[in-house]
């Protein structure tokens, strides 16, 4: 699964996301429950399209 769909995936499941580390070639976002924000997850990806559909967002929640 391309690591967009699985980050809207997320939020419409009731997640939420925070990016917690960007570089210009590489990010690392926390994908955190919807029953209390606990962290589930990372994901890391090098993915130029969504490093592009991040844009500046630092979460779900922008």
């Amino acid at each position: 699964m391309r690591e967009i769909e699985r980050l809207r995936r997320w939020a419409g499941l009731g997640g939420t996301w925070e990016v917690v580390e960007r570089t210009p070639a590489r990010v690392t976002v926390s994908l955190r429950r919807c029953d209390g924000g606990e962290e589930a997850e990372l994901l890391v990806s090098e993915d130029a399209d969504l490093l592009g559909w991040l844009g500046g967002r630092t979460s779900s929640e922008q």
